[in-house]
């Protein structure tokens, strides 16, 4: 009789679920230590993911004209989902519009062009496999565990703050391009966390 080896679970030692988003000091954090590294693109890079609640093919799909009007970086952009073909808008701060300005100005990109380019000559743009590995390294620079966080951690961290402050989650659906709001509360993870934080404020 064969003995079949067990086969090791794909998920063993490794943190599995929704990616936590980022906390405003881990935000800070990375900033700074782009800064200091003189990560041009990954600074751009960063803060636009961290404005735009992009998914990650979306974000290294953009295209510098999907962020300019001609030389002027635009404070509000509307791109169209890959996963759900709907248009979705965002902000980019003067941080992100200060950073995305520097990057291009050193790329020397064209209105047609990826903003993100590939280094690799396959590859049009920054694949999305890439990018979570970008997103790895950005992590960790902060001190950070890179297996408990990845690219959802940006497009979640701004969401999750702003539901936080506001408590809107229609606005909310809004940011994320969600047609159904239920999809909104899953992936916020809002339930459990309102539940908690009124029963902490309940004295007995």
């Amino acid at each position: 009789m064969e003995i079949i080896g067990k086969r090791e679970a794909w998920n063993k030692d490794k943190l599995v679920g929704q990616k936590p988003p980022l906390k405003p000091k881990d935000i800070w954090a990375i900033r700074i230590y782009l800064q200091n590294a003189h990560a041009v693109r990954d600074l751009a890079m960063f803060n636009l993911a961290i404005d735009s609640k992009l998914r990650g093919c979306d974000l290294v799909g953009l295209r510098v004209r999907d962020v300019t009007h001609g030389p002027q970086i635009l404070p509000r952009a509307m791109v169209i989902q890959k996963k759900t073909q709907r248009p979705v808008q965002f902000e980019l701060t003067e941080p992100t519009r200060a950073a995305v300005a520097v990057w291009l100005e050193k790329a020397q990109l064209r209105g047609d062009q990826y903003l993100f380019p590939s280094r690799v000559a396959s590859s049009p743009h920054v694949s999305t496999r890439q990018y979570a590995r970008i997103v790895h390294h950005w992590v960790a620079a902060a001190g950070l565990d890179s297996c408990a966080y990845g690219t959802h951690s940006m497009r979640r961290t701004k969401a999750t703050l702003t539901y936080k402050r506001t408590k809107n989650l229609r606005a909310v659906q809004l940011l994320l391009g969600h047609t159904k709001l239920e999809s909104t509360v899953r992936y916020l993870g809002i339930e459990v966390d309102d539940a908690l934080e009124i029963s902490e404020q309940t004295e007995i």
